[in-house]
């Protein structure tokens, strides 16, 4: 009997857009708004343009699996993506094929579990030296506490520099690199970066800060020669396995930016969100707190603690699901697919996004609810594969997902052990999509010290 294999249709259906500009007035407007319409009242493949791009927005697990596993050799990553490139450079978030392999395989054994172990001290230590500037009754950003605290730990943790001096000037640099983005990526006549518009100039001063504090880190420690078991020392001593060359100071900027951007970005934003949440649900709160009571009795928590800290876990893996920092996944096909049973041809971008498919009520009750206690009964192990996907997925998966859990479970224990922090009066936080999901305008807070 011979099967009969139905043919690819050729596009699914989707809003209608204006003939110039197509979908992009309204996903400018909101973008997270655009994306739930999207799903709402188009269901699981839709049709958009953003101006002359021509994508296509999936809203299943089985499709994302589609795209970041199944058929990940067709794509590439998207193209807005690619607007980074004067920051990022060639780094694992924007390299591809056989380059983006090779740079993976020489970083990944500084995300291995023994090593990210190793770095639970630090973490802690950093944080208990912000709290000593921190003090019972003081109005606070959270938000930005939490960028320069995230940038000194990453900085020490993986490239062993101390950057505390850079901080506050580094997290400025890095938020002025992603509102550049965000206005290039609403811009329907993009002019090359060369062109001295004022976003391109803003953009182009940021990056001359930012460089100047990584390639001092870089110039320090080829100065010095010395081998510390870091991340930069295995990239330094990396030989090519062709002509045995080792990176260049260029190579070595664009890995060092890439990781210093997405390793403080994300957990910051996370913890932002926590603090904000936090604040909003005082039950969730003090659950916490009797956790932290009960587990660690007024001591720094340490790694092995991590398996007890089970509701500050939960906490986080709730706020990842809430307040997804990285909202939308992008992937640009670079050969014919066929995806969810539609044509894609080359050059149409597939979306993904976390924002869209984490409030899906076919796979969590009540999405709309801040419910840490959801993951309690196994919910992670019931879930489709990717009706949760915070750190992305396929072979491209966030390389750093251990260390930002991690990272983020024990920043919030060590820092809610001391203090609770109370949203000021009034305060509106609202989400703001870029490059990241950021609470724009931060989260202002009042310091309370607890008392146990």
């Amino acid at each position: 009997m011979t099967t009969v294999v139905e043919p690819a249709r050729m596009s699914p259906p989707g809003p209608k857009g204006n003939w110039l500009t197509g979908n992009l007035p309204e996903f400018r407007r909101g973008r997270l708004e655009f994306f739930d319409r999207c799903a709402r009242e188009f269901g699981d493949c839709v049709s958009i343009r953003l101006g002359p791009r021509r994508a296509m927005i999936v809203n299943h697990p089985d499709l994302v699996e589609e795209v970041l596993v199944t058929h990940n050799r067709s794509f590439i990553k998207h193209f807005a993506l690619r607007l980074t490139r004067s920051t990022l450079g060639q780094g694992l978030l924007t390299s591809e094929s056989d380059f983006w392999r090779r740079q993976r395989k020489l970083a990944q054994p500084a995300f291995h579990r023994e090593r990210i172990a190793a770095h639970a001290n630090t973490m802690v230590e950093f944080t208990e030296r912000m709290l000593q500037t921190w003090a019972d009754g003081q109005t606070r950003d959270a938000q930005e506490d939490m960028m320069r605290l995230t940038l000194e730990i990453v900085a020490k943790c993986l490239f062993d520099a101390d950057v505390s001096g850079d901080s506050a000037d580094a997290s400025a640099a890095m938020e002025t690199t992603l509102c550049c983005f965000t206005a290039r990526v609403n811009t329907l006549l993009r002019l090359p970066e060369w062109f001295p518009t004022p976003v391109n100039l803003r953009l182009r001063r940021a990056v001359d800060r930012l460089n100047a504090i990584i390639f001092r880190i870089i110039a320090e420690r080829r100065a010095s020669g010395e081998d510390r078991g870091d991340l930069l020392s295995m990239l330094l001593q990396a030989q090519d396995d062709d002509d045995g060359g080792q990176m260049t100071d260029r190579q070595l900027r664009d890995e060092t930016m890439t990781l210093f951007m997405a390793g403080h970005e994300t957990t910051a934003n996370t913890l932002a969100w926590v603090w904000y949440l936090l604040a909003q649900h005082p039950e969730a709160e003090a659950k916490l707190h009797a956790e932290l009571d009960d587990v660690l009795g007024g001591r720094a928590p340490t790694f092995d603690d991590l398996p007890r800290l089970t509701w500050a876990d939960m906490v986080v893996t709730e706020t990842l699901r809430y307040y997804p920092t990285v909202w939308l996944l992008g992937r640009e096909a670079i050969e014919p697919a066929t995806i969810g049973g539609y044509d894609v041809p080359v050059g149409v971008t597939v979306f993904m996004s976390q924002w869209v498919l984490h409030r899906d009520p076919r796979y969590f009750d009540e999405p709309a609810a801040f419910r840490p206690e959801r993951w309690a009964d196994g919910l992670a192990k019931r879930l489709p594969r990717y009706a949760y996907f915070p750190f992305g997925g396929g072979p491209r998966i966030c390389i750093g997902n251990q260390f930002a859990q991690m990272e983020s479970v024990l920043l919030l224990a060590t820092i809610a052990q001391q203090y609770r922090l109370k949203l000021v009066p009034g305060a509106v936080v609202t989400p703001l999509p870029t490059m990241t999901l950021r609470p724009d305008k931060g989260v202002l807070v009042v310091l309370e010290r607890r008392r146990r």
